[in-house]
């Protein structure tokens, strides 16, 4: 990494960044910004640069425990959605909205909410939206992927076969959804178990890769595996105890790691030939006790989000968060945008944005 060390992109004391120069380049370059969750810190942090390559510095959303989320339609998106402990909350862009917030002609997307479902707390992880305009959930505590509807708490729709029954009992911590053609194909999880959390007994290796639509398991033997994203016709998945970014070749069921990150890798998002990683410190504890990561980085963990050509494996550029947040969960690009903003229910201009 031969790229210097930008200002601050927050200036507050208790949400403080750095960030390289060659990340405006990046944004300014591709038209981009980034939503960011962080379910630690109870945050929804918007990541991004206006048309002068100033860092743009909106108030962080505070969240309900924020971790997956899905962006949809167009460019901007018009829908972001975040699930939260024991909700989704919807939320819309309206452009109209946006061109009337202070600074006046700066900012290109305003999200405002306009719908929650009350989930119960599920735990929910990665969400995406099929060819349907359906949103699919990784609904981790009951091990399934589900869908919502007006009437019910959640619509369990598949689980692994190996799970035995729907339970409240996070049983083999499925996490993550790839979709492929508008419909789930992939997802990972912890582990090949059916007992209360029994993925916790073989975390650093029990991982696996299972394909949707046959209920057969691909890939074992992957450490803290999240994030499984189909892009430009290749699989790719982050193996989150080793802290890495690979890719999957299905033919030969084997996966080949393109680059090591200094964090827990979790939240991958892809635009051209780079990655936007999310990295996280992860804290002391059981939970993420005897991981490769640790043994690799020690204490010199870091959180923030990285910038990797998927090409080259090479790091072109990061944001790492300084203090305020200590993990990531969910990284989402926002094409055709420099400088969007999420308006929380408690802002006095909800009372008066109308959209007809």
């Amino acid at each position: 990494m031969t790229d210097t060390e930008g200002g601050s992109a927050t200036p507050t004391t208790d949400l403080r960044s750095i960030y390289t120069s060659s990340l405006a380049e990046i944004f300014a370059q591709l038209n981009l910004s980034l939503v960011v969750s962080t379910y630690q810190a109870g945050k929804v942090i918007l990541v991004g640069f206006d048309r002068d390559t100033n860092p743009i510095n909106p108030p962080c959303p505070t969240c309900d425990k924020p971790m997956g989320m899905a962006v949809h339609g167009g460019a901007p998106p018009a829908r972001l959605t975040i699930g939260g402990q024991k909700s989704v909350s919807y939320l819309r862009n309206m452009p109209a909205v946006a061109r009337k917030l202070e600074p006046a002609g700066k900012h290109d997307a305003c999200y405002l909410p306009r719908e929650i479902h009350i989930t119960g707390d599920i735990d929910i992880h990665e969400m995406a939206y099929d060819a349907d305009n359906e949103l699919w959930l990784v609904n981790t505590r009951f091990c399934c992927l589900c869908t919502l509807d007006h009437d019910h708490s959640f619509t369990p729709r598949w689980r692994p076969k190996f799970v035995s029954a729907y339970a409240a009992e996070d049983r083999c911590h499925l996490n993550g959804l790839a979709m492929v053609d508008g419909r789930p194909k992939y997802v990972t999880a912890l582990g090949e178990t059916d007992s209360v959390g029994g993925w916790r007994a073989n975390k650093a290796s029990g991982g696996i890769l299972i394909d949707v639509t046959t209920d057969e398991i691909l890939l074992r033997g992957l450490s803290m595996p999240h994030s499984p994203h189909m892009h430009n016709g290749r699989l790719w998945l982050l193996e989150g105890g080793e802290g890495s970014l690979a890719w999957v070749d299905l033919q030969t069921r084997t996966w080949h790691t393109v680059a090591h990150l200094p964090g827990f890798t979790r939240g991958v998002d892809f635009y051209g030939p780079l990655a936007f990683i999310g990295l996280s410190q992860v804290r002391e504890s059981a939970t993420f006790s005897g991981l490769p990561l640790i043994e690799r980085l020690g204490d010199q963990r870091t959180c923030g989000v990285w910038v990797v050509n998927i090409q080259t494996g090479q790091t072109v550029g990061f944001l790492r968060f300084e203090s305020g947040v200590q993990e990531i969960f969910s990284v989402k690009v926002l094409p055709a945008t420099h400088y969007p903003e999420i308006m929380e229910w408690e802002n006095p201009k909800m009372a008066f944005s109308y959209v007809l």
